[in-house]
């Protein structure tokens, strides 16, 4: 699918470069909204229309300090033209995730070539992780599109001198500090420390990094917004945002998310599925590689983000994707080194018979001991949601994979990509919307119902940001007085005292009577 032949194909060339528009935007807003996430920043985006204030975020009526203001910004332009959807929040996501793959399109045909740069483009745009956080609504996929930028326009400085990729790549960190803080700092600035330092480069470090003019462009982008926010919310915006959401974040477990020391051992190949086996037999290359100038920049760009996060005490896959992009082209550049056909072969084999086992695993699940009764109550609606269509696309799936993989006379490569497309459509086509459903369908349902009922809803020991999105207003988390509709969780119903007018899967609507105060079973 991609050895030399592609310049002869024009056509090949032409679908591998669309391959992003489809991973990306292919049923974008089929899916639900996930909670806690996509709920909470999307309702952060719709409350700032709510309250006419553009410069704070909010989170059902309290302070959100978790990220800086432009991916909010972002949300709201869709927002402002087609209202409250779950393609609209996704929107800017699936935007970056597209420029962010055909960043590193460009960036490897002229260091590659360009039969290298559309196999990295290929692995952009249908690993797992990139896949999932492009079609996030979430503030990942910019950062990591501002991160590539601003390393890749890092590297054309290194590589020429020439001053106006370096002051492109400080207008990167400057918006990139305005997507989630310090860590856009953070991480070209080791990178590139790393990379001048094992060349004992150190004065052109320190000239690169302290460019008058590039912090002068870093200023006015970051420091209107941060300024503005610190006028506004004093001291309550250093302890949410600086210290909690950053300096603890590093330093401690947040909200539960702590993992080991070889946390991202396990993840980044995860991450990367169904390129894992070549992600494993680049790793083989790494000595050599480190001879060759780009090559030393790239794997010192992925192992930083890997050892940081590492260290960090709060951990969460997507955190490594800093790190992913010197992946996919390192990937794409020992393509032809692949050996051990097979082996190579399982990675899409498994995916796919996952994807086909993944309603009888819930019903499984669903009928077992493990977990809670929530989550038992939503995987057991698994049957009634799985339509006979969803077989047939990944059973079928999985049967063309079988066939090009034992079949094909293409190379390894040629297969896998073959494989990764497959798999790309089956998970954005079929397998996401279906897991939308089971895990998020009710909660919008019951959202919509409170909606069309009226009146004052709350959420009662449920936090799912989602409910005040589909409602289309703030959802106070507390109990509900008499008269009030709550939506909670079956495993924290109340005892007496309420009625019970909406429940699918773990999720019910009850409205609170006036003779007695509901108290958790």
């Amino acid at each position: 699918m991609m050895g030399s032949q592609t310049q002869r194909h024009p056509a090949l060339t032409l679908l591998i470069l669309l391959l992003p528009l489809a991973s990306f935007f292919l049923m974008l807003g089929a899916t639900p909204l996930f909670d806690v996430d996509e709920g909470a920043f999307s309702e952060a985006t719709r409350e700032m229309f709510e309250r006419g204030d553009f410069l704070s975020t909010y989170l059902n009526g309290e302070h959100r300090f978790d990220k800086p203001i432009l991916i909010y910004w972002l949300q709201a332009l869709p927002f402002m033209a087609f209202g409250a959807t779950e393609w609209v929040f996704r929107l800017p996501s699936a935007l970056a995730a597209t420029i962010w793959s055909y960043a590193t399109w460009h960036f490897a045909r002229d260091r590659f070539g360009p039969d290298a740069a559309l196999a990295a483009l290929t692995v952009a745009a249908t690993a797992i992780g990139p896949l999932a956080i492009g079609r996030a609504a979430t503030a990942d996929a910019l950062l990591n599109m501002l991160l590539a930028l601003a390393l890749f326009d890092a590297w054309r400085h290194l590589e020429t001198d020439r001053r106006t990729p370096l002051l492109r790549s400080y207008v990167w960190i400057g918006l990139g500090v305005l997507t989630k803080g310090p860590i856009a700092l953070i991480v070209p600035g080791t990178v590139t420390f790393l990379y001048c330092a094992s060349r004992m480069e150190w004065r052109r470090w320190l000239r690169s990094v302290f460019d008058p003019l590039g912090w002068l462009i870093l200023a006015v982008l970051v420091v209107p917004w941060y300024a503005a926010a610190l006028s506004i919310h004093g001291q309550a915006f250093i302890d949410g945002f600086i210290l909690k959401h950053n300096v603890k974040r590093f330093t401690g477990s947040l909200e539960g998310h702590s993992g080991s020391l070889f946390y991202y051992v396990v993840a980044v190949p995860l991450l990367l599925l169904p390129w894992t086996t070549p992600l494993f037999s680049a790793l083989r290359h790494v000595r050599t590689d480190a001879s060759t100038a780009v090559r030393r920049f790239l794997w010192l760009w992925a192992g930083f983000v890997v050892v940081f996060f590492s260290l960090s005490g709060t951990k969460l896959p997507h955190y490594v994707l800093y790190g992913s992009t010197p992946l996919f082209l390192l990937v794409a550049a020992h393509r032809d080194s692949l050996r051990q056909r097979w082996l190579h072969l399982v990675p899409p084999t498994l995916l796919l018979a996952t994807f086909v086992a993944l309603p009888l695993v819930a019903q499984h699940l669903s009928q077992g001991t493990a977990g809670n009764a929530y989550y038992r109550a939503q995987l057991a609606e698994a049957r009634s949601i799985t339509a006979p269509i969803y077989y047939v696309v990944t059973i079928g799936a999985l049967l063309l994979w079988l066939a090009v993989a034992t079949r094909s006379k293409a190379s390894i490569w040629s297969r896998l990509s073959i494989g990764a497309v497959i798999c790309m459509g089956v998970l954005t086509s079929t397998v996401s919307p279906w897991t939308g459903t089971l895990l998020q369908g009710p909660v919008k349902e019951a959202a919509l119902a409170a909606r069309a009922l009226g009146g004052t809803v709350v959420a009662w020991r449920f936090d799912a940001p989602s409910i005040s999105v589909y409602r289309g207003a703030v959802t106070p988390q507390r109990p509900p007085e008499p008269g009030e509709l709550a939506i909670t969780r079956i495993d924290r119903l109340p005892q007496a005292g309420y009625e019970t007018l909406f429940r699918k899967g773990g999720v019910v609507l009850v409205r609170r009577l006036a003779e007695s105060a509901p108290q958790a079973s």
